[in-house]
């Protein structure tokens, strides 16, 4: 079964091809130099974008795959979460291509798509396990119970970890998007300063991150000459540990004993490292997609469609982009 999907949630083009279950291309265009005089993603240039570029991604994915349109069996594109227009040029693109291919179309969770990144990587790894989502608009500890079923541990109660990376590196004046750019720049810099960790009590699993930009942004303004590389290596410090800990202390209280991390977020390499020393230490091992699948892609939901095609879960052509698409819906 060759499966084709494509990803527009956002400021990403990108389509992807596997064949049961293995990847055969995947093909990102990023609008991030668009987007970063703007300090985030403008919805209407980014749809804009997407509307003008991916008939070209889809040429080049099928390129990069040796195939043809009449070779896929099933079409597939992210119906939800995400902005609207955005989401509507690749699932109008993938419908137009399952009706005029007679080819079935499935719509997919874009947040089940970050989950499945992982099964590209460790095709071993069945659930039930914990999951860490973590990107611009997400955080979230979860559980894959089923294939089909995930069950909320806890969450952001105001910001998300991306968003507060993004919010933080327009303080420091870092550019976008924020997370790379504090990355990169606490490579320079030492933990010196204590941002806070809020809801730390035990059993707590939620997160919040809005108290630590504000205390960033009070700290700069009565420390004026501190150095940014210090502040960035302080506030992703704190941003991680909040993340890190709570996942393996959700874990560990459910008694699984594995974390696959998903989202932007997942790619930061002081996460990584937190995390495989905490694996270590508790014997909870940590899963981590490749970089380049953390962000998103296609592959991911192409992944999703995979394992709805093989269930008979189709989708009619009369599916809606739904921008608020909850974790209730495979």
């Amino acid at each position: 079964m060759k499966v084709l999907a494509l990803e527009s949630s956002c400021d990403e083009t990108a389509v992807a091809i596997i064949e049961d279950g293995h990847l055969l291309s995947s093909v990102v265009s990023s609008q991030i130099d668009i987007h970063s005089r703007f300090g985030g993603v403008v919805p209407e240039i980014a749809a804009r974008n997407h509307l003008e570029i991916i008939d070209k991604i889809v040429g080049s994915s099928l390129e990069e795959a040796h195939l043809t349109l009449d070779d896929i069996d099933v079409f597939a594109s992210t119906m939800g979460p995400g902005l609207v227009g955005s989401l509507l040029v690749g699932l109008s693109f993938a419908k137009a291509l399952a009706l005029s291919t007679n080819r079935p179309f499935i719509g997919i969770n874009h947040l089940y798509g970050h989950v499945y990144a992982n099964f590209l990587k460790y095709p071993f790894l069945r659930p039930p396990f914990m999951v860490l989502l973590v990107s611009g608009g997400h955080t979230e500890i979860l559980v894959l119970r089923d294939w089909d079923r995930i069950e909320l541990i806890g969450k952001t109660r105001d910001d998300a970890a991306g968003e507060a990376f993004d919010k933080i590196a327009r303080l420091l004046e870092l550019g976008y998007p924020g997370g790379p750019a504090i990355q990169e720049a606490a490579k320079k810099g030492k933990v010196l300063y204590h941002f806070p960790r809020p809801l730390q009590e035990k059993g707590n699993f939620d997160f919040s991150f809005s108290g630590l930009k504000t205390s960033v942004l009070y700290f700069l303004r009565k420390n004026p000459s501190a150095s940014v590389y210090d502040v960035a290596a302080s506030a992703q410090e704190a941003i991680v540990d909040s993340l890190v800990t709570k996942a393996f202390d959700a874990a560990g209280d459910s008694g699984l004993k594995e974390i696959a991390f998903a989202g932007g977020v997942a790619s930061n390499s002081l996460l990584r490292d937190r995390a495989e020393k905490l694996s270590e230490e508790t014997g909870i091992r940590a899963y981590f997609p490749p970089v380049d699948l953390c962000t998103d892609n296609a592959a991911m939901i192409a992944m999703v469609a995979y394992e709805k095609a093989k269930r008979g879960l189709f989708s009619p052509l009369s599916t809606n982009a739904v921008p608020y698409l909850g974790l209730d819906v495979f």
